[in-house]
Order: C-alpha cells, then sequence, then structure tokens
C-alpha cells in the first residue's frame, strides 16, 4: 500500500494538468472554466521506483466565493488528515490571492510535509516575481510549468525522500473489502454473514462513514472482512464526510487481497460501479461482483440473470473472467456462496504455476499462432514465466518485445485463462527481451 499525496489549491492554478501529468492520463476534465473538475481525483503514480497515490482535490465549487471558501477548508482539513505529504499549487499568473493565505494558515499548523509549488512558471521574468510566495510563510517553494512538464523532476526527487516506507503488513489473514455505492446494502451484507447487528443499519445513504474490519471465521475460513463507507457520486455532496468515504474506499481497495463489488440490481451496473470495478481492477485486486436485491427486479421475462450478466460483461470488457453472483442480502440468499466464491478468487490470485509446466502449455499455443510479423520482423518468443509477486504477472521472453501489440497480449492472457483458473483476478503480461 503506497503513501498518498494530496494536491491541494484554489481552482484554475493547473491542479489537473499536473495531476494528469503525473500520472499520464487525461483523467480529470481540464478546462478554464472554475470549478470543472468534477471528481475529485485518484491515481497512481510512482518516481524513482516508489510507487504513491495521488489526490487531486478539485477544485470544484459551485456558487460565490464564500461557499468555495468553506469547500476549500474542507479539502484542506481532509488532505492534513488523510494524505502523507501535501502538494499546495499557486499561480505565478496571479500572485498571492486571499485564498491562497487562508490555506496556507491552515497548512502552516500541520506536522506533515507540505510542498509550495508556484505553477505556470515559463520565463525568467516569472522565476523572478515567485520570490513573492515567500510571504506565505511556507519556506522554499517549487517552481513548475504543468504544462510543459519543467521543474516537477526537483519536485518530486524531494517528495519522495520525504514519503514513508509503507511497511508490509503482518497479519497473514486474507482482506476481504465490501465496495460499492451507497444504499447498495454493504453493511446488511456484512451483518448478515458475521450474524449479528454489528453496524447500525440504516436506508440514509453514507451511515458507514469509516471503514471498519471485522476478523471473520466461519465455515472453516478465517479471513478479514473490511466494510467501506459507499463511493458515491460527488454531485450528492452536501457534507465533507463524502471525499472521506471515496479516500476510505481507495484506501480499502488497495489495502485489500479481493474486492465484494456490491451493485443494486434495481439501478444496474451504472458509471459510478464500474468507476469502483477498474479501481479494484487497475490495483490488481480479486474481484467478485454481486448483484443484490434481484428479488426486487420488477421485470424478469425480458431482464433475466444471463440478459443481466451478459449486460455486466460488455461493460467490463475485456477484463470479463469474473465471477458474478445474484444475491439477496435481505433473505440471506447466496450470501455464503459469495464468501466461498471470494475464497476462491483470493487463491487464484495467490496461485503460482511451475515454470516448466508453464513453458508446456504456453509454447506449443504460440507455435501454433505466432505474434502476426510487424513491418516485416518476426517475434519469437522462446519461454515464459509467472514473475514472483503477490498478484499474476507473467513475462514472455522474446527477441523484439517492443513489436509484440495488444491484441496478442490478449490472446495469450486468454490462453492463460483458459488452461490455468484465474477467474476474477487481474493477469498482467510483459514482453521481456531475452
Amino acid at each position: 500500500m503506497g503513501a498518498i499525496v494530496a494536491i491541494v489549491g484554489r481552482p484554475n492554478v493547473g491542479k489537473s494538468t499536473f495531476f494528469n501529468r503525473l500520472i499520464q492520463r487525461r483523467e480529470a476534465i481540464v478546462d478554464a472554466i472554475s470549478g470543472v473538475t468534477r471528481d475529485r481525483h485518484y491515481g497512481k503514480s510512482d518516481w524513482n521506483g516508489k510507487e504513491f497515490s495521488l489526490i487531486d482535490t478539485g477544485g470544484y465549487v459551485l456558487g460565490s466565493d464564500d461557499v468555495f471558501e468553506k469547500e476549500i477548508d474542507k479539502q484542506v482539513e481532509l488532505a492534513i488528515q488523510e494524505a502523507d505529504a501535501i502538494i499546495f499549487m499557486v499561480d505565478a499568473d496571479t500572485g498571492i490571492t486571499g485564498m491562497d493565505e487562508d490555506v496556507a494558515k491552515l497548512l502552516r499548523r500541520v506536522d506533515k510535509p507540505i510542498f509550495l509549488v508556484v505553477n505556470k512558471v515559463d520565463n525568467a521574468k516569472r522565476a523572478a516575481d515567485a520570490v513573492e510566495f515567500y510571504a506565505l510563510g511556507l519556506g522554499d517553494y517549487f517552481n513548475i510549468s504543468s504544462i510543459n512538464g519543467s521543474g516537477t523532476g526537483e519536485l518530486l526527487d524531494a517528495m519522495v525522500e520525504v514519503l514513508p516506507e509503507m511497511e508490509e503488513e503482518v497479519d497473514e489473514l486474507p482482506r476481504f473489502a465490501v465496495v460499492g455505492r451507497p444504499n447498495a446494502g454493504k453493511s446488511s451484507l456484512i451483518n448478515a454473514l458475521i450474524g449479528e447487528e454489528r453496524y447500525i443499519v440504516t436506508d440514509v445513504a453514507g451511515t458507514t462513514r469509516d471503514s471498519i474490519d471485522t476478523k471473520y471465521n466461519r465455515f472453516g475460513f478465517e479471513f478479514h472482512l473490511v466494510d467501506t463507507a459507499g463511493i458515491r457520486r460527488k454531485s450528492k455532496v452536501k457534507e465533507d464526510l463524502e471525499f472521506y468515504s471515496v479516500m476510505r474506499s481507495v484506501r480499502a481497495i488497495e489495502h485489500s487481497d479481493v474486492c465484494l463489488l456490491l451493485l443494486d440490481a434495481t439501478r444496474g451496473f451504472d458509471g459510478q460501479v464500474a468507476n469502483i470495478f477498474w479501481l479494484a481492477q487497475r490495483n490488481n485486486k480479486g474481484i467478485v461482483i454481486l448483484v443484490n436485491k434481484w428479488d426486487l427486479v420488477e421485470d424478469k421475462e425480458t431482464n433475466t440473470m444471463k440478459h443481466y450478466t451478459e449486460k455486466i460483461k460488455k461493460a467490463i470488457e475485456p477484463f470479463t473472467d469474473v465471477p458474478i453472483l445474484f444475491i439477496s442480502v435481505l433473505t440471506k440468499q447466496r450470501i455464503f456462496k459469495a464468501i466461498e466464491t471470494a475464497v476462491t478468487v483470493y487463491k487464484n490470485r495467490s496461485k503460482k504455476i511451475v515454470t516448466r509446466t508453464f513453458n508446456d502449455v504456453m509454447l506449443p499455443l504460440i507455435e501454433h499462432y505466432p505474434p502476426p510479423a510487424y513491418k516485416d520482423k518476426y517475434v519469437k518468443i522462446k519461454f515464459c514465466t509467472q514473475l514472483p509477486t503477490p498478484y499474476p504477472q507473467f513475462a514472455f521472453f522474446c527477441n523484439l518485445p517492443q513489436y509484440v501489440r495488444e491484441p496478442y497480449k490478449r490472446y495469450l492472457e486468454n490462453k492463460i485463462r483458459e488452461n490455468f483458473d484465474f477467474t476474477g483476478v487481474p493477469i498482467t503480461i510483459f514482453m521481456r527481451k531475452k
């Protein structure tokens, strides 16, 4: 589990551009209208071999400045509580504003590493003007230009120096996180499994504020069950608990071995559920999809389980080798099957295939269907092996790794899945020079 770095600052100082540069994808919508980063964004990045999670606390605000003041206070408070280091971004273009001073005042009381970053410094005059930011009382600052990336190297060098080394947890028990939108039935599922009213279950979205761990020991299985606050859409943000729950869910996902993704059958596999799915997939976690409240689906003639399953598989392509179970938490239908499935997925995730067996199976398949020639170059794969990582990763050694395209890697993945059971687990394939 990597360290967490939060980026704070008022709108339009360039937080999203900087964030995108670090996680190398255009995940946040970047636009000059104040506050278009609707979602507070989360991504993974690494520098000099040190991995960390990055949270863009989004300058999202509607309405007047004073609404924003409150909002930014919350974001800073949150960053202070949850992050291991904070990047405070200001804008060389506009100089110090009242809002910057407010943020600085909050940050000066914090004993976490704070990096003052002056953005939009793209010439010598701007660099000279940036001196005024000393007035914020946060000491030295870093000049960067998030558009072209200048200066970010020095900032990241300094930042990874101070990020804590993450100790691996000593507790060897598997961790299963129950994730999903609010009101999908997560706490009720955990209550039903544990058989005691451990949590307050109400129909108010967002009653589970923190993720809660329960050691679970039944039917000969022993593991931790992690209940997370629902991750939910930001437009519904009425109070500052929101971002907490997202952060906690992110942490719970990063911290788990298998995610039980619970969705409400009456609402379907919507964009938000898909986001949680991809978050778990990007973190290489085992995944089991649980469709809850199936008893409430009205039109079961046209909406059969088969049809519903196909819709979900369409939404999660190309990673479709994922168990999908229809359950009812209320009537306890198939909830223990859900746990058994999670245990199987956990075993799949930690499965190791002997190199010789792996080559005996894969090399004939590769010979039968070699990588297509690319620019008249023929790729020859000579040897393959599973890497010694906590989740399934495979290396294929060949003469021209750069010429192996995505579709062929998918072919290899499909063959691995056909021959060795990795249901519910993302697989990573690397092409290496032999």
